[in-house]
């Protein structure tokens, strides 16, 4: 028996914009029946995706709509201050309130990190959040920590 896991994506996020992301969605549902996505964006960026995705998704992608996008160019502070309805900032609301179990955007790196750490704080003992990325190895993944969202670390925070 597979355990489910629900995954909250910022459609809007990203440089190739919402039709990249729809796109992934649509393929890693067609792949892994463990997942069940919701994504979050516009919306008139939801609706288009429920129009694409229609019954093929065996009731495993819901929809969030927001207000707001974080644009890439956008400072941190200026996101996390004033885009309190982003989908990125909702995405990360939905594991806070236990309706999703990870978030995922490729959006605005620095709002993200921002937005996490404030949305769903740290662990004890944690000053900031990381960066983790799943590198190819020999044999199989490799899991590096910290991939550039912090610039200065020092041993402890590693």
């Amino acid at each position: 028996m597979n355990h489910k896991v629900t995954i909250a994506l910022d459609a809007m996020g990203g440089d190739l914009g919402p039709e990249a992301v729809i796109s992934a969605a649509r393929a890693i549902l067609e792949k892994d029946d463990s997942v069940n996505l919701i994504l979050v964006g516009l919306p008139d960026v939801l609706e288009s995706a429920r129009h694409q995705t229609g019954n093929k998704t065996g009731g495993r992608l819901s929809f969030r709509a927001a207000r707001e996008v974080v644009e890439m160019d956008e400072h941190p502070a200026e996101a996390l201050r004033k885009k309190k309805d982003s989908s990125l900032r909702v995405s990360l609301e939905l594991v806070k309130d236990g309706l999703a179990d990870a978030c995922v955007s490729s959006g605005n790196t620095g709002a993200l990190m921002a937005t996490a750490r404030h949305v769903l704080k740290t662990l004890p003992g944690i000053d900031r959040p990381a960066i983790i990325s799943a590198v190819p190895g020999l044999q199989g993944p490799i899991f590096m920590l910290d991939l550039g969202a912090n610039v200065g670390c020092t041993s402890p925070q590693l």
